[in-house]
C-alpha cells in the first residue's frame, strides 16, 4: 500500500472551465479517506485524476513516491471500482475476478490462490461458477470490489460505489467495505455525495464545494468544528439551522434575531469568547437540531437560553421527534426525545445549548468561534458557496 499526495491540483477544461481549483492533501498510508459533496463539486474529477482518467492541468499528484502525472492508468498500480458494477456479462464470477490478472499473464496458480483468497474475504466462495445476471445487486457489488483486491493494488478508489443499492443494501456494503478496510489495512479513496456514508466510513473526510476543498478532518471534527457555514450546513442530517441576526450587550453580551425582537438569546458564558468582538455586528448564528431541547426537558445539562416560537409541524419518529417551530422570518428545526408536547400552532419554548452555538461571519461564511480548531489537523481552502463545479 502507499500514500496519495496532492500538490496544488487544478483541473482545467478546453472551454475553461476550473473544475478543481488547487486541491492540496494527502492520503497516508493504509487510510480511509472519503471525497464528499454535493454534485458538481469536484470530488469525481479529483478521483478521476488520481486514477489517470483525466489529465491533470497544474500540480503534482503522487502514488508514493512517484510523481504520476504523465502515468498511464495501467501503470499507477491503483484498482477502481465504479458506480456500475461494470462486470462482463458472458464470464462467469471467477473469470470476471481474473480477468485483469490473466491479462497480466501471471501462473495459473498464482491466479487461482488470489481469486481464492478475495472470494474468501467478501463471502463469495459459492457464487464463483455464476454469472452476472444469476446475482443479486449486493453480490454484483461484491465481485466488482473483489475484482480490484485481487490486484493487490497500492491504493483502492471506490467512485459512489453503493448507488445502485436499495436503502438497507446500502447500509450492509458499507460496513462490508468498513470491515474489509481493517482486514487489508489499505489505502482507500472514498467518493459520495451522501454524508451519512461519509461519516460512516471515513477516517477522515475531505469536504468540497464547487471545486474547492472546504475542510478535511474526521467526521467528528467536522461535526463539532465546522470551518465555515458550508460544511456546517451539508454535514448533519437534519441540517444545522441557521439563523440571522447582530450581536448586543444590554446587561450582557446578547445574540438579537433579524426581524423579531422576542428572538433573543442570553448568551452568558460566551461572553469572554471570540464572539465578544461582534458586538454590534451582524453574524450568522449556527445550531444543530440535536442541540435544541424544549424548557423543562430532563435531558438538559447544559447552559440554555431560551426563546419562545410558534409549533408548526411534528413529526414522530418512535424514538425521537422532530419539531418545526416558527418566528417571524426564520425557521427552526428541533430534534427532540418523545415527552409531552403543545399541539401545532400553540407556542412552544425552546431551550438552546450555550455549549453549541456556532456563529459565522455573514461576509465570508468562516466559523467566528473555530479559533486554532479550524486549523488544527485540517485544510481549509478559500471557502466558496455550493455552484457548479466539476462532478
Amino acid at each position: 500500500m502507499a500514500r496519495v499526495k496532492l500538490e496544488g491540483v487544478r483541473k482545467v477544461y478546453e472551454n475553461g472551465f476550473v473544475a478543481v481549483h488547487g486541491a492540496d492533501f494527502e492520503i497516508r498510508d493504509g487510510e480511509f479517506v472519503v471525497l464528499v459533496g454535493p454534485s458538481g463539486c469536484g470530488k469525481s474529477t479529483i478521483l478521476r485524476m488520481i486514477a489517470g482518467l483525466e489529465s491533470i492541468t497544474d500540480g503534482r499528484l503522487y502514488i508514493g513516491d512517484r510523481v504520476v502525472n504523465d502515468v498511464a492508468p495501467k501503470d499507477r498500480d491503483i484498482a477502481m471500482v465504479f458506480q456500475s458494477y461494470a462486470l462482463y456479462p458472458h464470464m462467469s464470477v471467477f473469470d470476471n475476478l481474473a480477468f485483469g490478472l490473466k491479462l497480466r499473464k501471471l501462473p495459473k496458480a498464482q491466479i487461482q490462490e488470489q481469486v481464492r483468497q478475495a472470494a474468501e474475504i467478501l463471502g463469495i466462495e459459492q457464487i464463483l461458477d455464476r454469472k452476472p445476471r444469476q446475482l443479486s445487486g449486493g453480490q454484483r457489488q461484491r465481485v466488482a470490489v473483489g475484482r480490484a483486491i485481487v490486484r493487490q493494488p497500492q491504493a483502492f478508489l471506490f467512485d459512489e460505489p453503493l448507488s445502485n443499492l436499495d436503502a438497507k443494501l446500502r447500509v450492509q456494503t458499507r460496513k462490508e467495505i468498513s470491515k474489509l478496510h481493517r482486514q487489508l489495512d489499505a489505502t482507500m479513496i472514498y467518493v459520495t455525495h451522501d454524508q451519512v456514508e461519509a461519516m460512516t466510513m471515513g477516517d477522515r473526510i475531505v469536504v468540497l464545494s464547487a471545486g474547492y476543498v472546504q475542510q478535511i478532518d474526521t467526521p467528528l471534527g467536522l461535526y463539532d468544528h465546522p470551518a465555515n457555514k458550508f460544511v456546517a450546513g451539508f454535514i448533519g442530517s437534519p441540517a444545522m439551522n441557521f439563523i440571522e441576526g447582530v450581536i448586543t450587550r444590554s446587561d450582557g453580551l446578547h445574540f438579537q434575531a433579524t426581524g423579531d425582537e422576542r428572538f433573543r438569546l442570553s448568551l452568558g458564558e460566551l461572553a469572554d469568547r471570540d464572539i465578544a468582538a461582534y458586538e454590534g455586528r451582524g453574524v450568522i448564528l449556527g445550531i444543530r437540531p440535536e442541540d435544541i431541547y424544549v424548557t423543562g426537558s430532563p435531558y438538559i445539562t447544559n447552559p440554555i437560553a431560551p426563546a419562545r416560537l410558534m409549533l408548526d409541524v411534528m413529526e414522530p419518529m418512535g424514538n425521537e421527534i422532530f419539531l418545526y417551530a416558527r418566528t417571524p422570518g426564520h425557521e427552526v428545526v428541533a430534534r427532540v426525545a418523545p415527552q409531552p408536547l403543545p399541539d401545532p400552532g400553540q407556542p412552544v419554548e425552546l431551550a438552546f445549548d450555550l455549549t453549541k452555538l456556532h456563529f459565522f461571519d455573514p461576509q465570508t461564511e468562516e466559523a467566528i468561534l473555530a479559533g486554532d480548531r479550524a486549523t488544527n489537523g485540517r485544510v481549509v481552502g478559500g471557502a466558496r458557496r455550493a455552484g457548479d463545479g466539476g462532478e
